[in-house]
């Protein structure tokens, strides 16, 4: 009896340990998913079929016409500093970066000899004032003693042209007095025009000239401060039309191209086209208060020219471009899509002007272009559930059992099967289908590559089967 028992125990514990063993087989797996989840995963394959694309309607709306360019930012006035005079610097009136009005000292050089010319001269004018003097009494003597025939008419004669000589030379010690003062004014050095200071070229102690080229200082005007730019010779007469309209406005953008640095307005047309480039250079000027321009600096001009008023429009990443010209996807009411043709009248980086071809309200895709063509189904998603690298394409349990068949690990143990809802991880590319599926496919299309002149199946594909492209 208790023999019986034990061979009975047995027996349970040995079907049991085949039972565990029989689920965990590939075919049983499989067998079981078509039993308890085949409707659920043919609805699946089904919906997943559809592709994901983001689209958008075609407005109406009115479109800014711009013109653009490349410039560079001038100041409005820019001064090199120099010294009129020779000497040694003795005082710097300013701070580097300083902003400073006209008339505010730079520096000041070593006066001393300067300042003794001008004493010498001032001196110089005293003694010939006392010759003339001396020289107008002796000639109202003379006329004196003429009168009574005393003197000659030579003696009064001379006298005469001996004062208008001492006047002269009064009038010659004043002018040098004025240059002296002149030479003296210039040791102290001042700003010629309202700016702002760089870094200053010499220090106090060192000895400046009329003729050294560096200068102390370079004096910008940066409030207002202007943006030089160019632009193609075959936009001059829209400009030069809208100008006549009105004053033009113009923005200026970073290095990025997105990035608003300021706001003015067209103040120059240059008076000829370059020859060597076929451009010619605007110049705008702003007030740059918040300082977002600065001297030197590269900028992206951007002058408004006109206003396109109510004309359709659509975002510029739905315009497609083919042998055949411009066209693109709209998406019917059944979701399904047709290849449109276009006659796109203007185009920037953001939206495209259509002349014909789309109605206002069609809804035109913008992303996931990757397996459309004409007729395809289509399901209006997210930006991120269009993404190609992102679509998760479920794979049956089937498709995995047959990929065990066809090999495992280097060990030669049987492949894991995929866990979760059985999707290939995103950036591998999918499996082929069981009987026929191109390997070679299926990585073109995960890289996104549309295959010309395939389409769908007119029945679902079969487990197994939807990592090969529609």
């Amino acid at each position: 009896m208790k023999t019986s028992r034990k061979v009975l125990l047995l027996a349970i514990v040995v079907a049991g340990a085949g039972l565990v063993y029989a689920t965990e087989l590939p075919e049983v797996k499989t067998l079981t998913a078509a039993w308890f989840g085949g409707g659920q995963a043919g609805k699946k394959e089904e919906r997943d079929r559809a592709i994901p694309v983001v689209a958008a309607p075609a407005v109406l709306a009115d479109v800014p016409v711009h013109v653009t360019g490349v410039g560079t930012v001038k100041p409005v006035n820019s001064v090199v500093v120099r010294a009129q005079v020779s000497g040694r610097i003795t005082e710097i009136g300013f701070q580097e970066g300083q902003d400073i009005k006209a008339g505010d000292v730079i520096a000041r050089l070593d006066d001393a000899l300067y300042r003794a010319q001008f004493d010498q001269a001032v001196a110089k004018k005293a003694q010939d004032e006392a010759l003339l003097e001396n020289a107008i009494v002796e000639f109202a003597r003379l006329q004196r003693l003429a009168g009574n025939s005393a003197a000659t008419q030579q003696q009064l004669e001379a006298q005469q042209s001996q004062v208008a000589q001492y006047k002269a030379q009064v009038q010659s010690d004043q002018a040098a007095i004025e240059a002296a003062q002149a030479q003296l004014d210039y040791t102290t050095i001042r700003a010629p025009i309202d700016g702002r200071t760089g870094i200053r070229n010499v220090d106090i102690g060192n000895t400046v000239a009329s003729g050294d080229t560096t200068g102390i200082v370079t004096l910008s005007q940066i409030r207002p401060i202007t943006v030089i730019f160019s632009v193609p010779q075959q936009e001059l007469g829209r400009v030069n039309a809208a100008q006549a309209k009105g004053p033009l406005t113009v923005d200026v953008f970073g290095d990025d191209g997105k990035t608003a640095l300021a706001s003015g307005r067209l103040t120059v047309v240059d008076n000829q086209v370059d020859a060597t480039t076929g451009t010619v250079k605007l110049r705008a000027e702003f007030t740059n208060e918040a300082l977002t321009l600065w001297p030197g600096a590269f900028v992206n001009a951007r002058l408004l020219v006109e206003t396109l008023r109510n004309v359709l429009t659509i975002p510029s990443a739905a315009v497609q471009r083919g042998p055949g010209g411009t066209y693109c996807y709209i998406v019917r009411d059944d979701n399904t899509v047709r290849i449109q043709a276009v006659d796109v009248t203007m185009q920037d980086d953001r939206i495209a002007v259509i002349g014909k071809g789309v109605r206002e309200g069609e809804k035109v895709v913008t992303t996931g272009f990757a397996r459309l063509q004409d007729g395809s189904e289509v399901r209006v998603s997210t930006p991120e559930e269009a993404d190609p690298a992102k679509m998760a394409v479920p794979l049956s349990e089937e498709s995995h059992g047959q990929r065990r068949k066809g090999g495992g690990n280097r060990n030669g143990n049987p492949a894991k099967p995929a866990t979760g809802d059985h999707a290939t991880p995103p950036g591998q590319a999918t499996p082929p289908a069981e009987g026929g599926g191109d390997q070679n496919s299926g990585h073109r299309h995960q890289k996104g590559e549309a295959q010309p002149g395939a389409t769908p199946p007119a029945t679902p594909a079969p487990q197994g089967a939807s990592g090969a492209a529609p």
